[in-house]
Protein backbone atom coordinates (compact mmCIF):
# COMPACT_ATOMS: atom_id res chain seq x y z
CA UNK A 1 0.00 0.00 0.00
CA UNK A 2 2.77 2.34 0.82
CA UNK A 3 4.36 1.59 -2.57
CA UNK A 4 1.18 2.25 -4.51
CA UNK A 5 0.47 5.49 -2.67
CA UNK A 6 3.91 6.89 -3.45
CA UNK A 7 3.50 6.04 -7.12
CA UNK A 8 0.17 7.77 -7.34
CA UNK A 9 1.63 10.87 -5.75
CA UNK A 10 4.55 10.89 -8.23
CA UNK A 11 2.24 10.63 -11.17
CA UNK A 12 0.16 13.56 -10.01
CA UNK A 13 3.32 15.61 -9.51
CA UNK A 14 4.52 14.84 -13.05
CA UNK A 15 1.20 15.86 -14.56
CA UNK A 16 1.31 19.13 -12.67
CA UNK A 17 4.77 19.93 -14.09
CA UNK A 18 3.60 19.20 -17.65
CA UNK A 19 0.54 21.43 -17.28
CA UNK A 20 2.63 24.29 -15.90
CA UNK A 21 5.08 23.94 -18.76
CA UNK A 22 2.28 24.14 -21.27
CA UNK A 23 0.81 27.22 -19.58
CA UNK A 24 4.18 28.99 -19.56
CA UNK A 25 4.69 28.12 -23.20
CA UNK A 26 1.28 29.51 -24.11
CA UNK A 27 1.96 32.80 -22.31
CA UNK A 28 5.21 33.45 -24.19
CA UNK A 29 5.03 35.98 -27.13
CA UNK A 30 5.29 34.48 -30.60
CA UNK A 31 8.81 34.34 -31.97
CA UNK A 32 9.77 37.04 -34.60
CA UNK A 33 10.76 36.29 -38.19
CA UNK A 34 14.44 35.49 -38.47
CA UNK A 35 16.58 38.46 -39.66
CA UNK A 36 17.87 38.17 -43.22
CA UNK A 37 21.40 37.03 -43.63
CA UNK A 38 23.56 40.11 -44.29
CA UNK A 39 26.02 37.94 -46.16
CA UNK A 40 23.51 37.31 -48.97
CA UNK A 41 23.61 39.79 -52.02
CA UNK A 42 20.92 42.53 -51.81
CA UNK A 43 18.98 43.73 -54.94
CA UNK A 44 20.14 47.05 -56.51
CA UNK A 45 17.20 49.53 -56.44
CA UNK A 46 18.65 51.42 -59.41
CA UNK A 47 18.46 48.35 -61.66
CA UNK A 48 15.38 47.28 -63.57
CA UNK A 49 15.06 44.10 -65.58
CA UNK A 50 12.38 43.62 -68.21
CA UNK A 51 11.44 40.79 -70.49
CA UNK A 52 12.44 40.53 -74.16
CA UNK A 53 9.04 41.66 -75.40
CA UNK A 54 9.05 44.82 -73.28
CA UNK A 55 12.70 45.55 -74.12
CA UNK A 56 11.67 45.92 -77.77
CA UNK A 57 9.65 49.02 -76.84
CA UNK A 58 12.75 50.95 -75.76
CA UNK A 59 15.14 52.60 -78.19
CA UNK A 60 18.76 52.72 -77.08
CA UNK A 61 21.38 54.99 -78.67
CA UNK A 62 25.03 55.63 -77.79
CA UNK A 63 26.07 58.96 -76.29
CA UNK A 64 27.99 60.83 -79.02
CA UNK A 65 30.14 63.92 -79.34
CA UNK A 66 28.65 66.66 -81.52
CA UNK A 67 29.14 70.35 -82.36
CA UNK A 68 26.84 72.52 -80.30
CA UNK A 69 26.25 76.26 -80.20
CA UNK A 70 24.92 77.97 -77.10
CA UNK A 71 22.39 80.74 -77.55
CA UNK A 72 21.64 83.69 -75.32
CA UNK A 73 18.11 85.08 -75.63
CA UNK A 74 17.60 88.84 -75.32
CA UNK A 75 14.33 90.80 -75.77
CA UNK A 76 14.58 93.54 -78.39
CA UNK A 77 12.66 95.95 -80.58
CA UNK A 78 12.86 97.38 -84.09
CA UNK A 79 14.18 100.93 -84.41
CA UNK A 80 14.98 103.20 -87.34
CA UNK A 81 18.64 103.37 -88.31
CA UNK A 82 19.79 106.69 -86.81
CA UNK A 83 22.39 107.06 -89.55
CA UNK A 84 19.56 107.15 -92.09
CA UNK A 85 17.27 109.52 -90.18
CA UNK A 86 17.05 113.22 -91.04
CA UNK A 87 15.35 115.96 -89.05
CA UNK A 88 14.16 118.75 -91.30
CA UNK A 89 13.41 122.27 -90.10
CA UNK A 90 12.74 125.74 -91.46
CA UNK A 91 15.63 127.94 -92.59
CA UNK A 92 13.75 131.20 -91.87
CA UNK A 93 11.43 132.61 -89.26
CA UNK A 94 7.87 132.70 -90.52
CA UNK A 95 4.32 131.51 -90.25
CA UNK A 96 3.31 128.13 -91.66
CA UNK A 97 0.72 128.54 -94.41
CA UNK A 98 0.42 124.94 -95.60
CA UNK A 99 1.49 121.45 -94.56
CA UNK A 100 1.75 119.08 -97.52
CA UNK A 101 2.69 115.70 -95.96
CA UNK A 102 1.73 113.64 -92.93
CA UNK A 103 3.25 110.85 -90.84
CA UNK A 104 3.64 107.66 -92.87
CA UNK A 105 3.90 109.40 -96.26
CA UNK A 106 6.69 108.27 -98.57
CA UNK A 107 8.64 111.23 -99.98
CA UNK A 108 11.53 111.87 -102.37
CA UNK A 109 14.48 114.21 -102.05
CA UNK A 110 13.57 117.82 -102.92
CA UNK A 111 9.85 117.34 -102.37
CA UNK A 112 8.04 120.31 -100.69
CA UNK A 113 6.85 119.42 -97.20
CA UNK A 114 5.40 122.75 -96.02
CA UNK A 115 5.09 126.44 -97.00
CA UNK A 116 6.21 129.33 -94.78
CA UNK A 117 5.47 133.03 -95.26
CA UNK A 118 8.52 135.02 -94.15
CA UNK A 119 9.50 138.73 -94.35
CA UNK A 120 13.09 137.54 -94.03
CA UNK A 121 12.70 135.69 -97.32
CA UNK A 122 11.50 138.83 -99.05
CA UNK A 123 14.45 140.84 -97.73
CA UNK A 124 16.92 138.24 -98.94
CA UNK A 125 15.31 138.26 -102.38
CA UNK A 126 15.74 142.03 -102.54
CA UNK A 127 19.41 141.67 -101.58
CA UNK A 128 19.81 139.05 -104.29
CA UNK A 129 18.29 141.37 -106.90
CA UNK A 130 20.74 144.12 -105.94
CA UNK A 131 23.68 141.74 -106.06
CA UNK A 132 22.54 140.31 -109.39
CA UNK A 133 22.14 143.81 -110.81
CA UNK A 134 25.57 144.83 -109.54
CA UNK A 135 27.09 141.75 -111.12
CA UNK A 136 25.44 142.60 -114.47
CA UNK A 137 26.76 146.19 -114.32
CA UNK A 138 30.22 144.99 -113.35
CA UNK A 139 30.22 142.55 -116.25
CA UNK A 140 29.40 145.30 -118.76
CA UNK A 141 32.04 147.54 -117.17
CA UNK A 142 34.66 144.85 -117.73
CA UNK A 143 33.64 144.50 -121.37
CA UNK A 144 34.08 148.28 -121.90
CA UNK A 145 37.37 148.26 -120.04
CA UNK A 146 38.70 145.55 -122.34
CA UNK A 147 37.87 147.71 -125.40
CA UNK A 148 39.49 150.78 -123.83
CA UNK A 149 42.57 148.76 -122.90
CA UNK A 150 42.92 147.54 -126.48
CA UNK A 151 42.63 151.15 -127.65
CA UNK A 152 45.36 152.05 -125.15
CA UNK A 153 43.00 154.46 -123.33
CA UNK A 154 43.31 152.82 -119.92
CA UNK A 155 46.04 150.82 -118.33
CA UNK A 156 46.11 147.20 -117.22
CA UNK A 157 45.61 148.15 -113.56
CA UNK A 158 42.23 149.68 -114.30
CA UNK A 159 41.14 146.59 -116.23
CA UNK A 160 42.19 144.35 -113.34
CA UNK A 161 40.28 146.50 -110.83
CA UNK A 162 37.06 146.18 -112.81
CA UNK A 163 37.55 142.43 -113.23
CA UNK A 164 38.02 142.13 -109.47
CA UNK A 165 34.81 144.05 -108.85
CA UNK A 166 32.99 141.68 -111.22
CA UNK A 167 34.31 138.63 -109.39
CA UNK A 168 33.13 140.00 -106.02
CA UNK A 169 29.69 140.89 -107.40
CA UNK A 170 29.25 137.40 -108.90
CA UNK A 171 30.34 135.74 -105.65
CA UNK A 172 27.85 137.83 -103.66
CA UNK A 173 25.09 136.98 -106.11
CA UNK A 174 25.86 133.24 -105.92
CA UNK A 175 25.97 133.32 -102.12
CA UNK A 176 22.58 135.01 -101.90
CA UNK A 177 21.15 132.56 -104.44
CA UNK A 178 22.37 129.64 -102.31
CA UNK A 179 20.85 131.27 -99.25
CA UNK A 180 17.51 131.62 -101.01
CA UNK A 181 17.56 127.94 -101.97
CA UNK A 182 18.23 127.04 -98.33
CA UNK A 183 15.30 129.24 -97.34
CA UNK A 184 13.08 127.13 -99.55
CA UNK A 185 12.92 129.17 -102.76
CA UNK A 186 12.55 126.76 -105.64
CA UNK A 187 14.75 126.82 -108.74
CA UNK A 188 11.80 128.10 -110.76
CA UNK A 189 11.20 130.89 -108.24
CA UNK A 190 14.86 131.92 -108.40
CA UNK A 191 14.73 131.99 -112.21
CA UNK A 192 11.63 134.21 -112.15
CA UNK A 193 13.36 136.49 -109.66
CA UNK A 194 16.32 136.99 -112.00
CA UNK A 195 14.33 137.35 -115.18
CA UNK A 196 11.23 139.19 -114.00
CA UNK A 197 12.20 140.59 -110.60
CA UNK A 198 9.03 139.10 -109.07
CA UNK A 199 9.35 138.35 -105.37
CA UNK A 200 7.97 135.16 -103.85
CA UNK A 201 6.80 135.86 -100.28
CA UNK A 202 6.29 132.18 -99.41
CA UNK A 203 9.14 129.73 -99.05
CA UNK A 204 9.02 125.96 -98.85
CA UNK A 205 10.46 123.40 -96.48
CA UNK A 206 12.08 120.84 -98.81
CA UNK A 207 12.95 117.21 -98.12
CA UNK A 208 16.69 116.68 -97.96
CA UNK A 209 16.44 112.88 -98.39
CA UNK A 210 13.99 110.25 -99.55
CA UNK A 211 12.20 108.07 -97.03
CA UNK A 212 9.18 107.84 -94.76
CA UNK A 213 7.88 110.69 -92.61
CA UNK A 214 7.97 109.19 -89.10
CA UNK A 215 7.32 112.40 -87.17
CA UNK A 216 5.62 115.77 -87.81
CA UNK A 217 5.81 118.72 -85.41
CA UNK A 218 4.17 121.44 -87.49
CA UNK A 219 0.65 122.74 -88.10
CA UNK A 220 -0.84 125.48 -90.25
CA UNK A 221 -0.65 128.89 -88.58
CA UNK A 222 2.30 127.91 -86.41
CA UNK A 223 5.32 130.21 -86.22
CA UNK A 224 8.45 128.28 -87.19
CA UNK A 225 11.96 129.19 -86.09
CA UNK A 226 15.25 128.18 -87.71
CA UNK A 227 16.53 125.03 -86.04
CA UNK A 228 13.10 123.76 -85.00
CA UNK A 229 12.75 120.10 -86.12
CA UNK A 230 9.51 120.17 -88.08
CA UNK A 231 9.71 116.76 -89.78
CA UNK A 232 11.65 113.57 -89.16
CA UNK A 233 12.28 111.47 -92.24
CA UNK A 234 13.77 107.97 -92.09
CA UNK A 235 15.04 105.67 -94.79
CA UNK A 236 13.70 102.31 -93.59
CA UNK A 237 15.42 100.17 -96.23
CA UNK A 238 17.46 98.82 -93.35
CA UNK A 239 16.69 99.06 -89.64
CA UNK A 240 18.23 98.37 -86.26
CA UNK A 241 17.20 95.64 -83.84
CA UNK A 242 18.11 96.92 -80.37
CA UNK A 243 18.33 94.76 -77.24
CA UNK A 244 19.26 95.10 -73.57
CA UNK A 245 21.86 92.61 -72.37
CA UNK A 246 22.18 91.85 -68.61
CA UNK A 247 25.45 93.21 -67.29
CA UNK A 248 26.47 89.76 -65.98
CA UNK A 249 26.55 88.31 -69.51
CA UNK A 250 27.64 91.38 -71.48
CA UNK A 251 31.29 90.33 -71.59
CA UNK A 252 30.35 87.19 -73.56
CA UNK A 253 28.96 89.24 -76.49
CA UNK A 254 31.19 90.95 -79.03
CA UNK A 255 30.80 92.84 -82.29
CA UNK A 256 30.52 90.44 -85.20
CA UNK A 257 28.66 87.62 -83.40
CA UNK A 258 25.74 86.11 -85.28
CA UNK A 259 22.17 86.77 -84.17
CA UNK A 260 18.92 84.99 -85.00
CA UNK A 261 16.00 87.41 -84.75
CA UNK A 262 12.36 86.39 -84.45
CA UNK A 263 9.56 88.94 -84.87
CA UNK A 264 6.27 87.71 -83.29
CA UNK A 265 4.18 90.26 -85.22
CA UNK A 266 5.32 88.68 -88.49
CA UNK A 267 4.20 85.15 -87.56
CA UNK A 268 7.57 84.34 -86.04
CA UNK A 269 9.55 85.27 -89.14
CA UNK A 270 13.25 84.61 -88.53
CA UNK A 271 15.97 87.02 -89.65
CA UNK A 272 19.72 86.60 -89.36
CA UNK A 273 22.19 89.38 -88.64
CA UNK A 274 25.35 90.28 -86.79
CA UNK A 275 26.05 92.37 -83.71
CA UNK A 276 27.22 95.80 -84.91
CA UNK A 277 27.37 97.59 -81.56
CA UNK A 278 27.89 96.68 -77.90
CA UNK A 279 27.52 99.54 -75.42
CA UNK A 280 30.42 100.61 -73.22
CA UNK A 281 28.22 101.70 -70.32
CA UNK A 282 25.60 100.08 -68.09
CA UNK A 283 22.17 101.63 -67.65
CA UNK A 284 21.83 102.49 -63.93
CA UNK A 285 18.05 101.93 -64.05
CA UNK A 286 17.96 98.49 -65.72
CA UNK A 287 21.54 97.27 -65.15
CA UNK A 288 21.76 96.33 -68.82
CA UNK A 289 24.08 97.01 -71.75
CA UNK A 290 22.65 98.12 -75.10
CA UNK A 291 23.39 95.98 -78.15
CA UNK A 292 22.11 96.28 -81.69
CA UNK A 293 22.25 94.65 -85.06
CA UNK A 294 21.42 96.02 -88.50
CA UNK A 295 19.14 94.05 -90.86
CA UNK A 296 17.80 94.52 -94.37
CA UNK A 297 14.23 95.80 -94.66
CA UNK A 298 13.73 95.99 -98.40
CA UNK A 299 10.25 94.46 -97.95
CA UNK A 300 9.35 97.30 -95.54
CA UNK A 301 7.53 94.90 -93.21
CA UNK A 302 9.74 95.66 -90.20
CA UNK A 303 8.18 98.64 -88.46
CA UNK A 304 9.88 100.77 -85.79
CA UNK A 305 8.88 99.78 -82.22
CA UNK A 306 7.92 96.21 -83.20
CA UNK A 307 8.99 93.68 -80.57
CA UNK A 308 11.61 91.07 -81.41
CA UNK A 309 13.48 88.19 -79.78
CA UNK A 310 17.25 88.14 -80.29
CA UNK A 311 19.12 84.83 -79.96
CA UNK A 312 22.86 85.51 -79.90
CA UNK A 313 24.98 82.63 -81.16
CA UNK A 314 28.00 81.71 -79.05
CA UNK A 315 31.13 79.77 -80.01
CA UNK A 316 30.89 76.28 -81.52
CA UNK A 317 32.27 73.51 -79.29
CA UNK A 318 32.25 69.69 -79.28
CA UNK A 319 30.48 68.04 -76.37
CA UNK A 320 28.61 64.91 -75.41
CA UNK A 321 24.84 65.32 -75.86
CA UNK A 322 21.73 63.25 -75.22
CA UNK A 323 18.15 63.79 -76.46
CA UNK A 324 15.87 65.76 -74.17
CA UNK A 325 13.29 62.93 -74.16
CA UNK A 326 15.76 60.55 -72.51
CA UNK A 327 16.01 62.67 -69.34
CA UNK A 328 14.00 61.76 -66.23
CA UNK A 329 13.68 64.44 -63.55
CA UNK A 330 13.46 63.08 -60.01
CA UNK A 331 14.22 64.74 -56.66
CA UNK A 332 15.43 67.88 -58.48
CA UNK A 333 18.09 65.83 -60.25
CA UNK A 334 18.45 64.68 -63.86
CA UNK A 335 18.65 60.93 -64.56
CA UNK A 336 18.84 58.61 -67.54
CA UNK A 337 18.55 54.85 -68.03
CA UNK A 338 21.75 53.20 -69.18
CA UNK A 339 21.52 49.65 -70.60
CA UNK A 340 23.72 47.29 -68.60
CA UNK A 341 23.07 44.20 -70.69
CA UNK A 342 20.17 42.64 -72.56
CA UNK A 343 16.98 43.47 -70.64
CA UNK A 344 18.68 45.25 -67.72
CA UNK A 345 18.89 49.02 -67.28
CA UNK A 346 20.44 51.22 -64.60
CA UNK A 347 18.82 54.45 -63.35
CA UNK A 348 21.82 56.83 -63.49
CA UNK A 349 22.12 60.36 -62.13
CA UNK A 350 23.73 62.82 -64.56
CA UNK A 351 24.66 66.49 -64.67
CA UNK A 352 23.40 68.25 -67.80
CA UNK A 353 23.51 71.71 -69.35
CA UNK A 354 20.57 73.76 -70.63
CA UNK A 355 18.54 72.37 -73.51
CA UNK A 356 19.80 73.33 -76.98
CA UNK A 357 17.54 72.39 -79.89
CA UNK A 358 16.01 69.36 -78.09
CA UNK A 359 19.35 68.02 -76.83
CA UNK A 360 21.08 68.35 -73.46
CA UNK A 361 24.87 68.75 -73.16
CA UNK A 362 26.40 66.21 -70.78
CA UNK A 363 28.53 67.76 -68.04
CA UNK A 364 29.08 64.66 -65.87
CA UNK A 365 27.81 61.12 -65.34
CA UNK A 366 28.15 59.61 -68.84
CA UNK A 367 30.95 58.54 -71.16
CA UNK A 368 31.07 58.49 -74.92
CA UNK A 369 29.20 55.53 -76.48
CA UNK A 370 27.30 54.73 -73.24
CA UNK A 371 24.00 53.08 -74.35
CA UNK A 372 21.20 55.36 -73.14
CA UNK A 373 17.46 54.79 -73.50
CA UNK A 374 16.26 57.59 -75.76
CA UNK A 375 12.70 56.51 -76.59
CA UNK A 376 10.49 55.04 -73.87
CA UNK A 377 12.53 56.22 -70.89
CA UNK A 378 9.43 57.47 -69.08
CA UNK A 379 7.67 54.11 -69.54
CA UNK A 380 10.73 52.25 -68.26
CA UNK A 381 10.84 54.56 -65.25
CA UNK A 382 7.20 53.76 -64.53
CA UNK A 383 7.97 50.05 -64.62
CA UNK A 384 10.83 50.47 -62.15
CA UNK A 385 8.67 52.44 -59.71
CA UNK A 386 5.96 49.80 -59.98
CA UNK A 387 8.46 47.05 -59.24
CA UNK A 388 9.65 48.95 -56.15
CA UNK A 389 6.09 49.09 -54.78
CA UNK A 390 5.61 45.36 -55.31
Amino acid sequence: MLFHASSSTGVRHGLTVVVLALLVSACRPPSSTPAPDASLPQPDPALIQVGPEMAKRFQVEPVLMTDIVEYQSVPGRIEANDRMVTRIGAAVTGRVTEVMVDVGDRIVAGQPLASIASPELSQTQMAYLRAYSSASLAERAVERAKLLFQADVIGAAELQRRESELAVAKAESRALGDQLRLMGLSAQGLARLKEQGSLQPVGQVLASQAGIVIERKISSGQVAQPGDPLFTVADLSNVWVVGALPEQTARAVQVGQGVDIEVPALDGRKITGKIVYVGDTVSPETRTVTIRTQVDNSRRDLKPQMLANMRIRGEVRRQLVIPQESVIRENDQDHVYVRVDQGRYRFTQVQLGHALNDVRPVVNGLQENDPVVTHGAFHLHHERKRAELQ
